[in-house]
């Protein structure tokens, strides 16, 4: 399923950070360039954010061989005063809720 990338103006719902860490949570192994792709943002902004996320605790990550693989830390509590005592996992679970019922969705539509 390819969808056209498509250039946005103005602000949206989630921030690049949330969209990056997704990224990373569907796969801990996924390159920056694959990262980028995924969330039409530059290389350069995806390096960035995986530096901000783990200058905060919310992500690490080990190489392995030439790649490297990241661990998300779930426990870890969002850093803004409303989102007090959420935590990234809980967050994920929304992200990866709606990411699965947008494919079943896509999926049942392109099945008729």
């Amino acid at each position: 399923m390819d969808r056209a990338l498509e250039s946005h103006a103005g602000w949206t719902f989630l921030t690049n950070h949330a969209r990056v860490l997704a990224a990373i949570f569907e796969d801990h192994t996924m390159r920056v360039r694959d990262i980028a792709a995924r969330c039409q943002l530059t290389e350069r902004a995806v390096q960035k954010i995986i530096s901000d996320l783990e200058e905060g605790g919310y992500l690490a990550h080990e190489r392995q061989g030439r790649s490297n693989v990241y661990r998300i830390a779930p426990g870890t509590f969002l850093r803004h005063p409303a989102d007090a005592g959420a935590t990234v996992a809980e967050l994920l679970s929304l992200l990866v809720h709606q990411d699965n019922t947008r494919t079943a969705a896509v999926e049942a539509q392109e099945a008729h």
